[in-house]
C-alpha cells in the first residue's frame, strides 16, 4: 500500500509541476506559431467560402442547387465549439498538459517501483532522467519521424490510419529499446533494431498531394518548437518523478 501511495503522490505532484511549466513554455514556443497558422487557415476558409458563394448561383442555374446547399450546410455544421482566445484557451491547455503529465508520470513511477523492488535501491534523479529521455524517444522522436506535428490548415492523412501507425511506432520502439537495454544479447539487439526500424520501413500514412497556404518555414519552426518542448517535458518529468518517488518510497519504508 505504501508503494502504491508513493506512485500516486509522486505522479500527481510531478505531473502538476511539469504540466504548468510546459504550459508556460508553450506560450513562448508553439502557441504563437499556432495562432499564425490559424490566420492562414481562416484566410483559406474565407476564400473558399467566397468561391462557393460565387459558384452557388451558377450551380442553381444548372440545376444543381441542392448540391450547393448541401456543401454550405456541411461547412456550417463542421465548425465545432472551441475555447475563446486568452484565459479560457490557456486554462484548457494547462489542464490538458497537467492531466497528460500525470498520466505519463504514473507510467514512469510504476516502472520505478518495479525497478526499485528488483534492485532494492532507490531510483536516482539521473536514472529518472534517462527514463524520461527514453519516453521522449518512444513518444516523440520515433512517431515524429513519420508523422511530424502539423499546424492548423495543413492537410493530413485520415485520422484513423495515422493513429494506428502512431501506436504501432510507439509500441515497436518501446519493445525494441527494452530488448536492447535489458536483454543485452546479440539476438535481442538484432530483434530490437528490427522493431525500431519496422514502422518506418512500412511507412506512415500520408497524402499524395498536399495543398496549403501555410508557409513551410512556419511548419518547420513548429516542428522544432514541439520537439524541444517535448524534450523539456520528458526530461523534467523523468527526473522530478524519480526524485519525488524516491523520497515518498523511503518514507513509506521507514518504521513508524
Amino acid at each position: 500500500m505504501g508503494t502504491f501511495r508513493s506512485i500516486v503522490f509522486s505522479s500527481v505532484i510531478a505531473g502538476f509541476i511539469v504540466g504548468l511549466i510546459v504550459t508556460v513554455a508553450q506560450q513562448f514556443g508553439t502557441v504563437p506559431l499556432i495562432l499564425k497558422a490559424e490566420v492562414f487557415e481562416k484566410a483559406a476558409e474565407t476564400h473558399q467560402h467566397e468561391h462557393d458563394s460565387a459558384a452557388a448561383p451558377q450551380a442553381a442555374a444548372a440545376g444543381h442547387d441542392h448540391a450547393g446547399h448541401s456543401h454550405a450546410d456541411h461547412d456550417h455544421g463542421a465548425a465545432g465549439w472551441e475555447p475563446r482566445e486568452g484565459l479560457e484557451r490557456n486554462a484548457y491547455t494547462a489542464v490538458a498538459n497537467v492531466l497528460t503529465a500525470i498520466g505519463f508520470a504514473l507510467l514512469l513511477a510504476g516502472f520505478f517501483a518495479v525497478r526499485s523492488g528488483a534492485t532494492g535501491e532507490s531510483i536516482s534523479w539521473h536514472e529518472g532522467l534517462l527514463w524520461g529521455l527514453a519516453g521522449f524517444a518512444v513518444f516523440t522522436i520515433a512517431p515524429g519521424l513519420g508523422l511530424p506535428p502539423e499546424l492548423p490548415g495543413v492537410p493530413t492523412a485520415p485520422l484513423l490510419s495515422r493513429q494506428i501507425w502512431w501506436l504501432a511506432a510507439v509500441l515497436a520502439t518501446a519493445a525494441g529499446l527494452a530488448l536492447i537495454v535489458f536483454r543485452r544479447t546479440v539476438p535481442a539487439a538484432i530483434a530490437g533494431v528490427i522493431l525500431l526500424t519496422l514502422p518506418h520501413l512500412i511507412g506512415a500514412p500520408e497524402l499524395q498531394h498536399v495543398e496549403t497556404n501555410v508557409p513551410s518555414s512556419l511548419s518547420h519552426q513548429f516542428m522544432v518548437a514541439v520537439t524541444l518542448t517535448s524534450l523539456v517535458f520528458w526530461s523534467l518529468l523523468g527526473s522530478l518523478t524519480s526524485t519525488i518517488f524516491a523520497r515518498f518510497d523511503r518514507n513509506a519504508d521507514r518504521p513508524a
